[in-house]
């Protein structure tokens, strides 16, 4: 009888998680390419309008950015319609000799506010009913850093594993298998000693021993080969197919631009919502780059003296567009709407460029490939309330799985390509 028979099923163990490890890379490696106020308006309604029209200038409090904080202003006022003239048109208030106006307007150094006269009044209602709540319920800069609260609103957190979990995963597996492989190998040391000593095993049970014992010929054996061949294989498909994958992407990419702009100190520090200067967020396909003059509403008066300012001066006595460069770029054959995005959506700024408000530097965050978009198509929510056109599909699904955004059309080829 050959006894060294009983040794076959280790040996093809050991081959097995040789095998199994060559397998756990390749699919680890392929998962891992982939209230009202008194006046009547609506305070939640009046906060998106304030902090796209009035915060890069005013504070619900009564600090003083550039104009005066906003905290007790009705109390100060001749009466509403005044507000309402104010806002619409100041400059107009003041030329008509208002005694009020002219106070405001020589008080802050007679810096000429802006005009809002697509605002109707229904509008500035909602926006003084957010400062009147705002006053009296918002905490204090010390309780906000403490709970951690920011002027943006927050990304929601990634779904899914990153390739950085996959890393993880893949080399906690590979150290399984090489310590499962170490203790086959002992015991098959241990098993060979022990035959070899055997006096009554036969010469040809103890040639095999030595032939499946030799680490030469296991090295030189069809299934080291053969792993070894679909290891290389792998690793060099992965390296190829990353630097392919990459061909046009810049994560990571944060250009030096003409004039340094501190996104952590405008969107960080004082809160400044994004549309006061990318002004087309909200509404159009593009963000739309910030003109000079959207710069000049503060620095006229504010840091006029900074040599970084003075490129603006600079650049709008001669007449030349700052030439500011583009961080993120999509192909030419994608289409992106931002307002679908932005405001139909209600997705947050740092859903695709990260938290923004901490940059000093702004930088590409997201990969901004069409799988980055699928998946994100894949796994969120159509926000449907109040949106009457999406009634009856809510009903057909209220039974399944929630709508996604894939379920409206949202992988289709000619929703991004037409």
């Amino acid at each position: 009888m050959h006894i060294v028979k009983y040794l076959r099923p280790i040996w093809r163990g050991c081959s097995m998680v040789l095998l199994l490890a060559t397998l756990t890379c390749s699919t680890v490696w392929a998962q891992g390419a982939a209230p009202a106020a008194s006046g009547g308006g609506d305070a939640a309604a009046g906060e998106a309008l304030f902090k796209n029209n009035c915060a890069a200038c005013h504070a619900a409090s009564d600090e003083v950015v550039v104009g005066p904080g906003l905290k007790g202003v009705m109390t100060r006022v001749p009466n509403k319609d005044w507000v309402y003239k104010w806002v619409k048109n100041s400059s107009a208030v003041i030329a008509s000799g208002d005694a009020y106006g002219n106070q405001i307007f020589n008080k802050y150094n007679k810096l000429q506010m802006q005009s809002f006269p697509d605002l109707q009044n229904a509008d500035i209602d909602n926006i003084l009913a957010y400062v009147e709540s705002a006053a009296t319920a918002a905490p204090t800069a010390d309780q906000a850093k403490a709970d951690g609260q920011g002027g943006a609103t927050a990304a929601p957190a990634e779904s899914g594993l990153s390739t950085q979990y996959f890393t993880i995963i893949l080399v906690a597996l590979l150290v399984v298998l090489a310590l499962v492989l170490l203790v086959l190998i002992m015991i098959i040391s241990l098993l060979t000693k022990f035959l070899s000593n055997r006096k009554d095993l036969s010469d040809e049970d103890r040639e095999l021993l030595e032939q499946r014992t030799d680490i030469g010929k296991v090295l030189q054996s069809a299934v080291v080969k053969g792993a070894v061949l679909i290891i290389a294989v792998l690793l060099l498909g992965k390296i190829g197919l990353d630097s392919v994958m990459r061909i046009g992407i810049a994560q990571g990419y944060a250009p030096k631009q003409p004039i340094s702009y501190s996104h952590k100190l405008h969107a960080g520090e004082y809160k400044i919502n994004c549309a006061y200067c990318h002004t087309s967020v909200y509404k159009g396909k593009n963000a739309s780059i910030p003109s000079a003059n959207i710069c000049m509403n503060c620095h006229s008066v504010i840091k006029n003296s900074s040599p970084e300012i003075k490129k603006l001066y600079t650049a709008i006595e001669n007449n030349q567009p700052i030439e500011w460069i583009r961080v993120h770029n999509l192909p030419d054959h994608a289409y992106f709407n931002h307002s679908q995005h932005t405001n139909v959506g209600g997705l947050a700024c740092q859903n695709c460029h990260g938290d923004i408000e901490k940059m000093e530097v702004v930088e590409q965050v997201a990969p901004l490939t069409m799988g980055w978009c699928i998946d994100c198509h894949r796994k969120t929510e159509v926000n449907t309330k109040g949106n009457a056109y999406y009634d009856k599909l809510v009903a057909i699904h209220a039974s399944k799985e929630p709508m996604k955004v894939a379920t409206i059309g949202g992988i289709e080829c000619s929703k991004c390509h037409y």
